[in-house]
């Protein structure tokens, strides 16, 4: 099932991109439209129109192919073609399981040593976010949650600490975007708010309390909304 159509019209034409850049381009293109669910978890990819669409020769786009399989976000079968993953239950459980051990003990240790301009940084980032709430700008919303924990890893200052929540983050994006009703986000604000009000209270234990209980919540609701929609998972059983 395709969410806008066959066309593809949707998708952004890239028709000019300098020689190397065209795969980086075209990978970019297709995931953002895999993980904001444009393409539905099971939706049949046609090669031969994505090249028609994005105003590029098949080489690119059978790399950028290659490269989303990797992500687990495609999958591509011999003489049946490619379709884009169902949810991998499995996989969430393992990169949410990464950034909860991650990201609990960065926040516990940036209690001690956040400055100001970082708690500003988070502030405004946290009234973008209410922002987008209150104005249902879902991608936009998207865009900051992101935002806002990587403002926490970046002060944290450890770049392979970094990376490794950056990758599985990637992993979870998709499923992030599914579960972002109206009500999530608003409620994600909250827990976003008692986050950084537990690291100005220098309280790394709540610190990392909170940030775990934000976490665990994801699960809970993707669990909840695979018990709906078992059909979009690969690995689903109630």
């Amino acid at each position: 099932m395709i969410a806008k159509g066959k066309s593809y019209e949707f998708l952004e034409n890239i028709r000019g991109e300098k020689r190397g850049g065209a795969t980086a381009r075209v990978v970019e293109v297709l995931r953002n439209a895999i993980v904001m669910h444009a393409f539905e978890p099971g939706a049949p990819l046609d090669k031969a129109r994505l090249c028609e669409r994005l105003g590029v020769s098949r080489f690119p786009v059978s790399e950028a192919l290659a490269r989303l399989q990797d992500q687990g976000l495609v999958d591509i079968q011999p003489q049946r073609g490619t379709t884009v993953s169902l949810i991998r239950i499995s996989d969430v459980r393992e990169n949410m399981f990464l950034r909860k051990a991650l990201e609990t003990e960065a926040v516990r240790a940036l209690a001690a040593t956040m400055d100001q301009e970082t708690a500003t940084e988070l502030k405004a980032n946290l009234a973008a976010q209410r922002k987008a709430v209150v104005g249902g700008d879902k991608q936009g919303f998207h865009r900051l949650d992101l935002a806002f924990h990587d403002i926490l890893l970046t002060e944290l200052g450890f770049p392979r600490v970094r990376a490794v929540v950056e990758s599985a983050r990637l992993a979870l994006d998709r499923v992030r975007f599914l579960l972002a009703s109206p009500l999530r986000r608003a409620q994600t604000v909250a827990e976003h708010e008692r986050i950084v009000a537990a690291l100005e209270q220098r309280d790394g234990a709540e610190a990392a309390r909170t940030m775990g209980a934000h976490l665990d919540q994801v699960m809970k609701e993707l669990m909840s909304f695979a018990r709906r929609e078992p059909e979009l998972f690969t690995d689903w059983q109630d």
